[in-house]
């Protein structure tokens, strides 16, 4: 008879820590983690084919440190108590790493192997070569190091574990790898409960053709699109639909430009209304998206609800700047008037911290926005040199001075220092930005514009609620906002004082009531302002400039197309399309 060994792996997701220390951990917790599903799908995977071999089983615990508190004394005792095990921290960002090397380092102290993986990992090695401090730091400890996609290499890695071989790094930056036809990302449902809105998620895609300066994407998952097939992302809607799970985030930075987004939505739309299955999306395309014909329409047919858009910016100056020439300012009104008339809430990025801006500048340009762009829900960022990016890149290669604490990588921090705002400045007008979009009046208004385009008034209402107050009441940025925040005493940032019972829990316990308490006042703000739409016998009737229809006479009647630099980005536009027709003057 053969004897059976138990190899315990854990795949954990880890948050990262608030301004005092502390874990960012909800009851009830936001986006889940596309990369922790993907991962536990391809153990899964190895699991089915025994790929150890007969006599190995396994045990494998996915975590989500964003709704589960991760235990390390219990998990080094289980996996002691195995065979061999694991512990591998999936998808760290590079706001993640510090909590990641905390986890790391008792595991480590008790013998536990530990790797790590994820956009700081791969990043670092496609832009910098490795010349991170943070970086260093892990190799120094000995955890291994993942650089790259996991599909075709996980079997690798789990193998050398259970040998205890684990390499000190596995760079697969230069091969990455297709993914159609690839075991599917899937987390159990008991895990999906665990977010906010019942939500899974996946990537139909991975990659991206445009070559924005302030993103990590096109240099960790390249700028060739890489596909799921349409029989993959109908398998991943049918598990998932077995478990009850019918929310889905698709998680390809642009999905409009997935090169199988007709065949997949098609396969979707038959789902839909030929077998009645209720499902829905959220996803994220870019500003060009409504020229691709049928475009939004299949979309919204295949259960597109909610759609992100990268914004970033009015002013054309900063596009530019970015090197988001793809974001024309032209076509934005277009762009939003099209998803609404499809009865889809549009999300929009929108960047705080180019280097022409000023906080004037900054107000006049919300002003903007909230008079002439139909956009529901907006959301400011930091301009932030991600590490990965073309704009770190530059700036470490410059020596240009940059934050050292990863912490703060989490686009919602100050991190390195602006041409034309001081700190102070910077910092204040990025709180401003939330306060000047989120006011009554404007929430009331957006509102308004969601009645007549048929989207429900309650929905704007929660995501209003949510949007404002995560920064103001949470303190930390709507994307990592989720439902009463957990606080573990004993889970505080490496170096930090553990403090005593007998003040933290009072402190604690007394905020919660403090947090509650303004959440409810918010939400009674905005709820009597969604009253006034819905009481309103005219609401059908109602219209604005930005929910007019576009015409040629925008350029003259619109706000956003008379700044110096719009004008000059219009005329260039004007000469780019004289030279097409072959009427460019000698002058010109």
């Amino acid at each position: 008879m053969t004897t059976t060994r138990t190899f315990c792996l854990y795949l954990i997701k880890p948050s990262h820590y608030d301004d005092d220390g502390y874990v960012i951990s909800w009851k009830l917790s936001p986006i889940p983690s596309n990369s922790l599903a993907s991962v536990y799908g391809l153990t899964m995977d190895i699991v089915e084919r025994k790929a150890l071999g007969e006599d190995w089983a396994f045990e494998v615990v996915p975590i989500d440190e964003t709704n589960t508190q991760v235990r390390v004394d219990e998990i080094a005792q289980k996996v002691l108590a195995a065979d061999a095990g694991l512990v591998m921290l999936i998808g760290v960002q590079s706001n993640q790493v510090p909590r990641a090397i905390d986890i790391a380092r008792p595991l480590l102290a008790k013998g536990v192997q530990v790797a790590i993986g994820g956009f700081h990992v791969s990043g670092v090695i496609s832009m910098l070569s490795g010349e991170d401090a943070d970086f260093r730091l892990a190799q120094e400890m000995g955890i291994s190091l993942f650089a790259g996609e996991a599909e075709g290499r996980l079997e690798e890695v789990i193998r050398d574990a259970a040998n205890r071989e684990l390499k000190p790094i596995y760079n697969y930056m230069n091969d990455l790898p297709g993914i159609e036809d690839t075991p599917v990302p899937f987390m159990p449902g008991g895990h999906v409960a665990r977010t906010a809105y019942n939500l899974t998620s996946f990537d139909a895609g991975r990659g991206c053709p445009y070559q924005c300066s302030f993103c990590t994407i096109i240099n960790v998952q390249g700028r060739k699109s890489r596909r799921r097939s349409p029989d993959d992302v109908e398998k991943i809607i049918r598990l998932n639909l077995a478990q009850g799970v019918s929310r889905f985030f698709i998680t390809d930075d642009n999905f409009a430009r997935n090169k199988d987004w007709e065949s997949i939505m098609d396969r979707l739309i038959q789902m839909r209304e030929v077998e009645k299955l209720k499902f829905n999306f959220f996803i994220q395309v870019d500003t060009l998206c409504h020229k691709i014909p049928n475009f939004i329409e299949k979309c919204a047919r295949a259960g597109v609800k909610r759609v992100f858009i990268g914004l970033e910016n009015v002013n054309p100056a900063n596009l530019k700047d970015a090197k988001k020439r793809q974001n024309k300012i032209t076509e934005y009104r277009r762009m939003l008037l099209a998803w609404k008339q499809w009865r889809v809430i549009t999300y929009a990025g929108y960047i705080l911290g180019f280097p022409t801006d000023t906080p004037e500048r900054i107000m006049h340009d919300i002003d903007v926005v909230k008079e002439e762009l139909p956009v529901d829900i907006l959301e400011f960022f930091f301009l932030t040199p991600l590490p990965g990016s073309e704009d770190h890149q530059k700036l470490h290669r410059a020596g240009i001075a940059m934050d050292p604490d990863l912490n703060k990588y989490d686009l919602n921090h100050y991190t390195t220092a602006h041409a034309l705002m001081s700190r102070q400045d910077y910092e204040r007008v990025y709180r401003a930005a939330w306060d000047r979009y989120y006011s009554v009046d404007h929430v009331e208004r957006v509102m308004r514009r969601a009645a007549i385009s048929g989207i429900s008034t309650a929905n704007i209402l929660l995501l209003a609620v949510w949007f404002m107050g995560a920064l103001r009441i949470e303190g930390v940025h709507p994307l990592e906002v989720g439902w009463i925040r957990h606080k573990s005493r004993l889970n505080r940032r490496h170096g930090m004082k553990i403090e005593p019972a007998w003040l933290f829990y009072p402190r604690y316990h007394a905020e919660r009531l403090w947090k509650l308490a303004r959440w409810g006042a918010l939400y009674l703000r905005f709820a009597l302002a969604r009253r006034r739409v819905e009481k309103d016998p005219a609401k059908l009737a109602y219209m604005d400039k930005a929910m007019t229809p576009v015409t040629d006479h925008d350029e003259d009647d619109f706000e956003m197309f008379k700044t110096e630099d719009a004008l000059a980005y219009l005329e260039q536009e004007k000469r780019i399309e004289r030279a097409r027709h072959g009427q460019v003057t000698a002058a010109e």
